[in-house]
């Protein structure tokens, strides 16, 4: 049954209006994911201070002359990173670690502007309800904070370091990936309440979906802190140490004394870069356990269907996720392998909060409608 539902002001918020704003969505989605990739090269080829200024209009255009380089060269060779790591560095090896810092950087304004036009348009034209703002209007502003948030990252290694603060790198990509994920969420469940997949909701009706939802959730949850855990790897390079697996420092449990030697003892799990690399390790374990036994649930719950498929999807995902990380472990982490990691870690979040989306309950009076449709 096909159901047409209107806003309290009397619009109609069909299926084509709303197909548009999930296009729209998915959009600012795909820029927000390239952004995240870009950045993860940013930060591999050592690019993300060669910006030294934060200007967000005069920032757009790139130096268009060799004065206007050689400006921009002497800016950055008054840091640190260049006198203490790349000293003798050449203005045509500066303009290549440049124009990655600098493509990253109108990336996030074209997600911005690409966010917000549309948005003013949509409200203009009346097609968005009233309930619906108040969360993309959230989304904008965490958007503009995110940019804040990069510039305070950089800012951590314009003075007393040579590379930016690893706590600053986790917070701005993590940030990065839960804007991520409120667009794909918001992009999947636009107008879903509408009809339902059956099978879900025969499965709702019997409360037996309560464990399944709660098995989805957690993944998503521990997949945006193990990318929290990964940038801390990325942040102290703690993957070009401790390069064998499964033994890490020559145990399956390094010794106590070397990974909480720090004081006080919280800093370890964010400053020893052996306690950060177990951490993301086991971490990592407990994610794959979870997925299998996950999806084990899932096709006990329901045989066949969409949200067994995302189920074994993620499964997939999560391995070979697995499967790279110890790869470019053992290789100590060459730039191909290490980008390659960073992208299926955005395709398994990809996939997860769609599985998550797909078992959390629509809304009461949707599900009676899919109950009572033929």
């Amino acid at each position: 049954m096909i159901v047409q539902v209107s806003g309290r002001d009397g619009l109609d918020y069909g299926f084509e209006r709303g197909s548009a704003i999930r296009l729209w969505l998915y959009a600012v989605a795909a820029l927000l994911l390239a952004m995240v990739l870009v950045g993860g090269a940013t930060r591999l080829t050592e690019s993300g201070l060669s910006i030294t200024e934060w200007q967000p209009v005069m920032g757009t255009l790139p130096p268009l002359n060799e004065t206007q380089w050689q400006t921009e060269f002497e800016k950055y060779r008054a840091i640190p990173q260049y006198r203490q790591l790349n000293g003798g560095m050449t203005l045509e090896a500066f303009k290549t670690i440049y124009r990655w810092e600098w493509t990253h950087r109108i990336i996030g304004r074209t997600i911005g502007l690409s966010f917000l036009l549309p948005l003013l348009w949509f409200l203009w034209r009346g097609w968005i309800p009233p309930g619906r703002r108040a969360p993309l209007w959230t989304i904008f502003g965490l958007g503009a904070l995110q940019g804040a948030v990069g510039w305070w990252m950089v800012a951590s290694g314009l003075a007393d370091r040579v590379e930016v603060s690893q706590y600053r790198l986790a917070a701005h990509l993590v940030l990065a990936c839960f804007i991520y994920v409120a667009i794909v969420w918001t992009a999947r469940r636009w107008g879903d309440g509408q009809s339902p997949r059956p099978p879900l909701a025969k499965a709702l009706e019997a409360g037996r979906w309560a464990v399944v939802r709660a098995g989805a959730v957690a993944l998503l949850v521990l997949i945006l802190l193990q990318i929290y855990l990964g940038a801390l790897v990325a942040g102290l390079r703690a993957g070009h140490a401790y390069n064998t697996w499964p033994l890490i420092d020559g145990a399956l449990v390094p010794q106590a004394s070397r990974l909480f030697f720090d004081v006080p003892l919280w800093r370890n799990f964010f400053e020893n870069p052996l306690t950060v690399q177990f951490d993301h390790r086991m971490l990592a374990y407990a994610i794959w356990t979870l997925a299998v036994l996950h999806g084990f649930n899932v096709a006990r719950v329901t045989k066949k269907g969409p949200v067994l498929t995302g189920a074994v999807l993620v499964i997939l995902a999560v391995t070979l996720q697995a499967a790279l990380g110890i790869w470019a472990l053992l290789t100590v982490v060459p730039l191909s392998l290490a980008l390659m990691h960073q992208a299926m870690a955005m395709v398994t979040l990809t996939l997860t909060v769609i599985h998550a989306s797909d078992v959390t309950p629509r809304n009461a009076p949707s599900m009676r409608m899919a109950l009572s449709s033929p």
